[in-house]
């Protein structure tokens, strides 16, 4: 494989952007006060022999702005959408009505901010820890090239240099990502 800078950029942009996504998936698990249907994205219900996700058997909605719905497809599952809910554990009373089961969001206790606000920071750090895994490849990367003579000694520490410069840009989105899920948490 011929050296090349904007080939090896556009490989570590594409796996730091999946940290990034994975950050704003886990984010919207963490619940603000608000009802998001992705609060209920972690939430995996036994159904048919099997754990499903429970976007798989129902359509979750967000009516208004405490409220979630579960409008469930099967009858014979609501029961077990309610249970899964139930123990998720996110703190949410499910209350079944036929086959809709509607959820209210209870607002925060200064505590469970708290909790929540830590459950960011780990959250975010895992996005940091993939970013810097990243970075290492990349640097492996211009080592190997520099290694096998495809590029020269100042070359690499040029092509170092962006690997770090991209790595610093995707960890301060991440900060950024962070101080927005904060802010959104303590707000009241």
């Amino acid at each position: 494989m011929a050296a090349d800078l904007n080939t090896l950029k556009q490989d570590l942009t594409r796996r730091m952007d999946g940290a990034i996504d994975t950050l704003k998936r886990e984010f919207n698990g963490l619940r603000t006060g608000r009802a998001h249907p992705g609060l209920l994205e972690p939430v995996k219900v036994h159904a048919y022999g099997t754990e499903m996700p429970l976007a798989q058997v129902g359509t979750i909605g967000a009516p208004e702005s405490r409220m979630l719905t579960v409008q469930v497809w099967d009858k014979s599952m609501v029961n077990a959408v309610d249970k899964a809910i139930r123990e998720a554990g996110l703190g949410l009373n499910p209350q079944a009505d036929g086959m809709m089961i509607r959820i209210p969001i209870p607002m925060l206790t200064t505590d469970r901010r708290n909790e929540l606000v830590k459950m960011a920071h780990k959250y975010a750090e895992g996005g940091k820890i993939a970013v810097r895994g990243v970075r290492r490849d990349g640097m492996e990367q211009v080592k190997g090239f520099e290694k096998k003579k495809d590029i020269g000694e100042d070359v690499a520490k040029t092509w170092e240099t962006e690997v770090q410069k991209l790595t610093d840009q995707y960890i301060k989105r991440l900060d950024e990502a962070l101080a927005d899920k904060e802010k959104d948490i303590k707000q009241v």
